[in-house]
């Protein structure tokens, strides 16, 4: 089976600092893969540089076959297979629920109005927010906010998802609301790439959990193999802090 992402020895430097180190991962349709670590082990640098948001210093990545560190590719024909939602939301503050979402697909995609319009409806009703439609992100909660920022992701039809840490700026109450839209997509088959730390997540949804560790992929397993008998000291050592 051909793999969704496929990443191998992947480097990335700013200056002096390492924040990827050799990483290869392969990523098969349908799986939903989960990355863990510390601060600064390079997870978001991981996941950025699957659409390109940054570029390797060495090594290459391809996303459904096409090759994503191909200089002269063109990085908007992967971008649009690949949604991202990010920890902050990113919504335009000037636009309403539906025109956030809307915006690229008739940008981009030069989807009619109407038709851009039907689908966005559609998508604010999955996340649950059928009745803010017309509302602006400031009338929105957090978690509203992200679960508008997941449809957005959503109308582009992605083949793949990445979410960089999609809860950790959302209050304790808001976080299932969010979870239960990304579990809901890994339930229908979308190819998800996750950081996060919320082990409900992991263990509902998750194919596979990838450690990574100053820049390294350190271990990579299922979700029981890692949380109830990692191999590695190193992973031992971090399932200690937030389990």
């Amino acid at each position: 089976m051909e793999s969704r992402v496929q990443i191998e020895n992947a480097s990335k430097n700013f200056g002096s600092v390492v924040a990827l180190k050799d990483a290869s991962l392969s990523v098969r349709p349908g799986e939903v893969v989960l990355i863990i670590g510390p601060s600064g082990s390079g997870k978001s640098t991981l996941l950025r540089c699957v659409n390109r948001l940054e570029h390797l210093s060495s090594g290459e990545i391809w996303v459904n076959g096409r090759r994503v560190t191909d200089p002269h590719g063109d990085i908007r024909e992967i971008r649009e297979e690949v949604g991202m939602v990010f920890q902050n939301f990113h919504l335009f503050p000037h636009l309403d629920a539906i025109s956030n979402i809307t915006l690229a697909p008739r940008t981009v995609k030069k989807v009619p109005k109407d038709e851009a319009e039907e689908r966005g409806r559609a998508l604010l009703k999955r996340v649950g927010l059928s009745d803010k439609e017309f509302a602006y992100p400031d009338q929105l909660s957090g978690g509203q906010q992200q679960r508008v920022a997941i449809a957005r992701a959503l109308a582009m039809d992605p083949k793949i998802m990445l979410f960089d840490e999609p809860t950790s700026a959302l209050d304790p109450e808001m976080i299932k609301e969010v979870l239960d839209v990304m579990l809901d997509l890994a339930r229908d088959g979308m190819t998800m790439l996750v950081v996060s730390h919320e082990m409900g997540f992991a263990r509902a949804a998750a194919d596979t959990v990838v450690f990574m560790d100053q820049g390294e992929i350190i271990e990579k397993g299922s979700p029981a193999g890692i949380f109830d008998s990692p191999r590695e000291e190193r992973t031992r050592k971090f399932l200690k802090h937030i389990l």
